[in-house]
C-alpha cells in the first residue's frame, strides 16, 4: 500500500473524530414540578412507611408467604419478566449499530461467448467489513431510547409487582374478615336456633302466641342465610387467591385472625416530593418522556448527511495470487423529501409534548391516591372505634332486653330488635376493621411501598 492510501485513511479516521463529537437534540431536563410540601393530612413527615419492606410490613407468616407463591408463580409475572427480558434484549441489539458490521462472502462464475468455446470460470470469496459513522450522534441517540425503554418496561414491573402483592394481602385480609363475619355469624345462628327453642317450648305451653314463634323463626333464617352468603363468598375468593398464586382453585390456609394483623400505632408518610422519585409508575411515565425527548434528536439528525465506510478484501480462488481490496466511502444526504423530515420532527415533538401531560397527571394522581388513602385510614380507624363501642353497647342492650322480655317487662319485638342490632353491630364491626387494615395496605402501594422485593 502506497502513502497515497495512509494519508486517505488518515484524512477519514480524523474526520471520523471531528464528526463524532458533534451531536444533534437536547438532553432530557426533568421539569420543575410545583409540587406541596406536605399533605393535607395531618401525619408525620419524617418518614415513610414505604421504607419498611412488605416481609415486615405484613405480620402474618402465612400471608408472607402467599405473597412469596405469587411473586414467584404468578401468570401475570411471569409475562411482564418475559417482556422485561425482550425489552433488554432490544437495547442490547440497539448496541450492535455502534460497531462495524463484518461479513464473508462467495461467488462462483462461469462465462463465455461467441468467440470462443471456452469457459472462464471464476470464484472469489473474501471478507466485507463496513461501518455507518455516527456523525450526529443518531445512532447513540437510538440505543439512548432503547435504554430509557427498558427502563420505563422495568418500572413497570415493578408497578405490576405492587399491585400483585397488594392484590395478595387485600385479597387475605378480605378472607379473613369473612372468616370473622361467619364467626359471629355461627355464634348468632347458634344463640337464636336457642332462642327460637325456647319459643317452641312457650308455644307449645301456650305461653306464647305464633307471631312471637315466627318472628323467632324469621331471625333463625336470616342468620343462617347469612351463612350461607358468607361461605360462597369465601369460597369464591379462595379461588382469586388461587389464581393470584398460579394455582388451580385449592384451599388457602389461615394464619392470624384480622384482629392481630397489621397495626401500627402511627402511619407516617413522608413528603409528596418523595413520590416522584420512588412510585414505579411516576419513574415509567419519566422514563417514557426521556426516551420521546431522545427521539426529537434521533428525527433532526435525519436532515444532515450521513456516511459509510466500508472495505472489501479477498482472493480469486482459483488464482491464489490474485488479491483484491477495496477502500471506499459513501456520503448520504437530503435535498428534497417532500417536507418529511421535517414534519417527522414535529410529530416527534407533539408525542413529546402529550408525554410530558401525561407525566404530569401521573403524579398529580400519585398525590391524590396517597391523599384518598390517608383520609380512608384515618376515618376508618375512628369508624372501627365507634363500631366497635356500638357492638358493646348493642351486645348489652340485648342482654337486658332478654331479661326484661323473660319478666314480662317488655314485647318479644323489642327483643328481636335489639338482637337484630347487635348482630349488625358485630358484622359492621369487622368490617370496620377489615377497611382499616386494607386502606393502611393501599397508603403503602399508594406511597410505593414494596417495590424493592429482595434483599440485597
Amino acid at each position: 500500500m502506497r502513502l497515497g492510501k495512509f494519508t486517505i485513511i488518515a484524512i477519514i479516521v480524523v474526520s471520523i473524530l471531528v464528526f463524532t463529537s458533534c451531536k444533534v437534540g437536547k438532553d432530557y431536563v426533568r421539569e420543575e414540578q410545583d409540587l406541596p410540601t406536605h399533605f393535607r393530612q395531618d401525619t408525620s413527615s419524617d418518614e415513610s412507611i414505604a421504607n419498611i419492606p412488605w416481609w415486615e410490613l405484613f405480620k402474618d407468616p402465612v400471608l408472607v408467604d402467599l405473597i412469596n407463591k405469587a411473586i414467584t408463580n404468578n401468570k401475570s409475572i411471569n409475562e411482564g419478566l418475559a417482556r422485561l427480558k425482550e425489552s433488554y434484549l432490544y437495547f442490547e441489539l440497539s448496541k450492535s449499530d455502534l460497531y462495524p458490521s463484518v461479513n464473508y462472502f462467495a461467488g462462483a462464475s462461469s462465462v463465455t461467448n461467441s468467440n470462443s468455446s471456452d469457459f472462464k470460470n471464476s470464484i472469489n470469496a473474501g471478507v466485507n467489513a463496513s461501518y455507518t459513522v455516527d456523525l450526529w450522534g443518531r445512532i447513540r441517540s437510538q440505543n439512548d431510547v432503547a435504554l430509557q425503554q427498558y427502563l420505563a418496561t422495568e418500572e413497570g414491573f415493578k408497578s405490576l409487582k405492587i399491585s400483585i402483592i397488594t392484590s395478595v394481602a387485600i385479597a387475605y385480609i378480605s378472607l379473613r374478615d369473612l372468616d370473622n363475619r361467619l364467626l359471629i355469624s355461627q355464634k348468632t345462628a347458634k344463640n337464636f336456633n336457642e332462642n327460637y327453642n325456647i319459643m317452641q317450648a312457650r308455644y307449645d305451653g301456650g305461653f306464647v302466641n305464633e307471631v312471637d314463634l315466627s318472628q323467632s323463626k324469621i331471625q333463625l333464617i336470616e342468620a343462617q342465610a347469612t351463612i350461607t352468603a358468607l361461605n360462597r363468598s369465601r369460597v369464591q375468593l379462595e379461588n382469586g387467591i388461587s389464581v393470584l398464586l398460579g394455582t388451580t382453585p385449592q384451599d388457602i390456609e389461615r394464619g392470624l385472625p384480622l384482629a392481630e394483623q397489621i397495626y401500627l400505632p402511627e402511619v407516617p408518610t413522608g413528603v409528596p416530593s418523595e413520590l416522584i422519585s420512588r412510585r414505579p409508575d411516576v419513574l415509567q411515565a419519566e422514563r417514557q418522556l426521556e426516551a420521546q425527548t431522545i427521539k426529537i434528536g434521533v428525527a433532526e439528525a435525519l436532515k444532515y448527511p450521513s456516511l459509510t465506510i466500508s472495505l472489501n478484501m479477498g482472493s480469486q480462488l482459483l488464482n491464489p495470487t490474485s488479491l483484491f481490496a477495496d477502500l471506499g466511502a459513501q456520503l448520504l444526504g437530503p435535498i428534497f423529501n417532500g417536507g418529511r423530515i421535517e414534519t417527522g420532527i414535529e410529530i416527534e415533538k407533539t408525542k413529546t409534548e402529550a408525554l410530558l401531560y401525561n407525566y404530569q397527571l401521573t403524579y398529580l394522581s400519585a398525590i391524590k391516591e396517597v391523599e384518598d388513602a390517608m383520609i380512608a385510614q384515618n376515618t376508618f380507624n375512628k369508624e372501627y372505634l365507634l363500631r366497635n363501642e356500638q357492638m358493646e353497647l348493642a351486645t348489652k342492650a340485648a342482654q337486658l332486653s332478654w331479661v326484661r322480655y323473660d319478666g314480662g317487662l317488655t314485647s318479644y319485638l323489642e327483643v328481636l330488635t335489639l338482637q337484630e342490632s347487635q348482630f349488625n353491630s358485630e358484622l359492621r364491626a369487622s368490617a370496620a376493621l377489615q377497611q382499616e387494615i386494607l386502606s393502611i395496605i393501599q397508603l403503602y402501594q399508594a406511597l410505593g411501598g414494596g417495590w424493592e422485593m429482595e434483599q440485597q
